[in-house]
């Protein structure tokens, strides 16, 4: 199940599969505590309906997106989910496509292969800030030094963000650098 994590304010209250982070919610929410959960993925918010008992709670939870059975094919080409769309491109670049070895679909694939590969940690870095920052803005934006921690987090400076957020509540400080922690340096670590 999708990892997530629960507050209550500034204190961390579960963390793990959304179902046991549920039930920790559903706890704090009888008790009269405004909870917060987030996917650890992205620290985008997860809404839940608390209303009625545990099993009501769990019940109306989204079923996890388990992946397809493969359709079972006879003899012939395997079904390569391969979808079709139109690119509209100059006469030069369609000739030095189909020229490549493979055709035109084939050096596609290829070039944009390589655009993700060289893209992974540009990309990996942008959504580590973005999920840290969505975070601190729902958990931490009444918090002091918030507004420059979130500067020091765009600035890519982990050290100046260290020290802002060293006087945070520290579930609050542990987890948004946690989010944070794939966005340093490219993704390389501090």
């Amino acid at each position: 199940m999708t990892p997530c994590t629960a507050f209550d304010g500034h204190t961390m209250i579960a963390t793990g599969p959304l179902a046991h982070v549920v039930a920790a919610a559903k706890a704090a929410h009888d008790a009269g505590q405004t909870i917060l959960v987030f996917r650890d993925e992205d620290a985008r918010p997860v809404d839940l309906d608390l209303r009625g008992d545990l099993q009501a709670v769990l019940a109306r939870l989204p079923p996890e997106q388990a992946a397809p059975e493969p359709d079972k094919r006879g003899p012939g080409r395997p079904r390569l989910g391969v979808t079709a769309r139109e690119v509209t491109l100059l006469p030069r670049h369609w000739e030095w496509l189909t020229s490549q070895p493979g055709g035109a679909s084939v050096a596609l694939r290829k070039l944009v292969e390589a655009a993700l590969r060289e893209a992974e940690g540009p990309d990996r870095m942008r959504r580590s800030r973005e999920a840290a920052y969505r975070f601190m803005t729902a958990a931490a934006g009444d918090l002091p030094g918030y507004e420059e921690a979130v500067r020091m987090l765009f600035a890519g400076d982990w050290t100046a963000f260290d020290a802002r957020t060293d006087a945070w509540p520290a579930d609050v400080r542990d987890y948004a650098r946690r989010l944070a922690e794939p966005g340093w340096r490219n993704g390389q670590g501090r």
